[in-house]
């Protein structure tokens, strides 16, 4: 099926190894890691679903501000293709009722959620509130432990990632190979005019919070507005030196210590 791919990204065709360049596994992997750097985002992936990595692939969204595009286009591939949602506990009720109103409207039949472990999280949480003392600890026991235990059927999957969003993503390359799996970051090249003109075109509902000056969307204590001029990002973690959750930088706090010795 011919996509609208909205831009042109075949010149992103960097490709990242964190650490020591490994030795690639023979197979889809290695001819995802050598090829789809030089895809376009509706190729990488259609190669994705059906060629490389058919029934082993996944999309982490967030349903945030920007998710409805990178969505819509695998729900024109394969609207069965899995959909990994974290369920913190501690989202707004817009982003609830968004991701629930893009599920109807897209056609996704396999999304998946995934809730923080109840023994850590009472341990590690017991009053709701380490997102204030440990905000590392907090998006480790609510997204990135999570996130771990949905990925472990899949060799590959798709996130939203962009290099307009600045900070560790500016430098952002269209694929990855990051703990034995592929890692696909398909609109990475993607300009903050170019997410617009694809809602426009496609008539994607804005996530509710947007019109409120919520340029990006996570945890409801750690979301803050967005003023003029900032960055997309700015509003999240406001005021502190923590710019990501974890999920792609994997911060690994002790359990002892995640909860600051309130166990």
């Amino acid at each position: 099926m011919t996509q609208d791919s909205g831009h042109d990204d075949t010149h992103d065709n960097t490709i990242i190894f964190p650490g020591r360049r490994p030795d690639l596994p023979a197979g889809p992997i290695r001819e995802a890691m050598t090829a789809g750097g030089t895809l376009s985002a509706p190729e990488l992936l259609e190669r994705a679903v059906r060629t490389w990595f058919p029934g082993e692939v996944a999309v982490v969204s967030s349903f945030g501000t920007e998710s409805a595009v990178l969505l819509h286009q695998v729900a024109l591939i394969d609207p069965a293709t899995p959909v990994l949602f974290l369920e913190t506990g501690k989202l707004f009720g817009e982003t609830l009722r968004y991701r629930d109103s893009l599920i109807e409207r897209l056609g996704l039949t396999d999304v998946r959620s995934l809730r923080p472990d109840p023994a850590a999280l009472k341990q590690a949480d017991a009053d709701g509130v380490l997102w204030m003392r440990n905000p590392d600890a907090c998006c480790y026991v609510r997204k990135v432990e999570p996130l771990e235990r949905g990925l472990r059927p899949f060799k590959a999957w798709i996130n939203g990632r962009k290099r307009h969003h600045g900070g560790q993503r500016a430098g952002l390359p269209l694929v990855e190979y990051v703990d034995g799996r592929a890692k696909l970051n398909p609109l990475a090249g993607w300009s903050r005019d170019d997410i617009e003109a694809y809602f426009e075109r496609h008539d994607l509902p804005h996530h509710p919070l947007e019109a409120d000056g919520f340029l990006s969307v996570g945890c409801m204590p750690c979301s803050d507005r967005v003023a003029p001029g900032e960055d997309i990002r700015a509003g999240r973690w406001r005021g502190q030196e923590k710019t990501e959750c974890g999920i792609h930088n994997r911060p690994r706090p002790a359990p002892a210590a995640a909860c600051g010795g309130c166990g």
